[in-house]
């Protein structure tokens, strides 16, 4: 049983030691945040794209860094898992990506402030946030294991025969509306056995222009450059 004087010394020493180590604590991850955050990345593009982001009250349904509301996706590291090609598009028009399937309001993004926008989510998907959020699933590479499919050339669909790398254009944008081998999404046709059905050059003028192929489809004119054009083409011609 400790005394009057005892009980009140622990006090006073235990919550001096234990202020000094929260002090050095809070010292130490002011000393870090630079690092964390790659400070020195942070232009006046990215600082604009953050203000854009408070405008347009981004976070009243996404969430970043774990902070916002839980109505639309994430964004941490929406860059890393959808890189900016998707992001612009989404940014100019969330409709024409996703038709009737996304309630995303079309905000006048002129195409700098996309691109400060882009900015924004590139360097705040770097920042280290100690394995938060999870990697993005996308950006990986399928792995196939022919023990759950009935047969092999049911394998074969994630991954042609011929060894061809799957474009990165492919896992970002084509895989928003389209599945393969029951991956990814529904908005559009599935991709599995594309080889079978279209040739190359069809592949090729659809990817181009798919409006002068078949007027009023809700496929998006993709604003790719020619060696993603060139490189998706190969890779659904033998999928």
């Amino acid at each position: 049983m400790l005394t009057k004087s005892q009980a009140r010394a622990f006090f006073v020493i235990g919550t001096g030691l234990f202020t000094i180590i929260f002090l050095g604590l809070t010292v130490d991850t002011l000393k870090q945040i630079p690092h964390l955050t790659k400070q020195q990345n942070m232009s006046a593009e990215v600082i604009k794209g953050k203000h854009l982001f408070d405008q347009y009250n981004c976070m009243g349904c996404h969430t970043i860094l774990g902070e916002g509301a839980y109505y639309a996706p994430e964004l941490t590291k929406v860059y890393q898992r959808r890189g900016a090609v998707f992001i612009d598009m989404m940014l100019q028009d969330p409709e024409a990506l996703f038709p009737g399937e996304r309630r995303m309001p079309k905000y006048p993004f002129t195409k700098e402030e996309r691109q400060s926008m882009v900015a924004f989510f590139e360097w705040i998907g770097n920042v280290d946030t100690n394995g938060f959020p999870k990697d993005p699933p996308l950006g990986k590479q399928f792995i196939i294991n022919p023990t759950k499919f009935d047969t092999e050339a049911e394998a074969n669909v994630l991954e042609p025969a011929h060894t061809i790398k799957k474009p990165e254009i492919f896992d970002t944008l084509c895989l928003a509306c389209h599945a393969v081998a029951g991956k990814g999404g529904a908005i559009g046709p599935a991709l599995d056995g594309t080889s079978k059905t279209r040739d190359p050059k069809w592949l090729r003028e659809w990817l181009t222009d798919p409006q002068k192929i078949k007027p009023g489809t809700t496929m998006p004119k993709l604003p790719m450059s020619d060696n993603d054009l060139n490189a998706l083409v190969e890779y659904l011609s033998v999928l």
